[in-house]
């Protein structure tokens, strides 16, 4: 806010409470526990092959992520079924975010 006060202008900021924060707060992964798939850099989710109840091998490809231009493809580190995935297309993460869970 800009105002005059005794032929001098100032300047003030006031912080509007009412206005929330849009990040959202994502779990992060335990990266001792194979099953959970952590995001490898921060980026954008650009592609998801999978589906809950899709089962994946060693290798096979869980979804694509976008960061500077470049695509980065999150692999599956071993056999198993998807269990829940906790990212959509389009949303952004940051490092060791939780992306999707496998089970046996």
């Amino acid at each position: 806010m800009t105002y005059e006060l005794n032929g001098m202008t100032r300047e003030t900021f006031i912080a509007d409470k009412h206005i929330a924060a849009k990040a959202k707060q994502r779990p992060k992964a335990d990266l001792a526990d194979p099953r959970q798939i952590p995001a490898p850099i921060p980026g954008l989710i650009a592609s998801i092959p999978v589906s809950v109840g899709h089962k994946v091998g060693k290798g096979d490809n869980l979804l694509m992520m976008e960061a500077m231009k470049m695509q980065t493809t999150v692999s599956a580190p071993m056999e198993g079924v998807v269990s829940e995935i906790l990212v959509n297309l389009g949303d952004t993460v940051e490092s060791k975010d939780l992306l999707i869970k496998l089970r046996a």
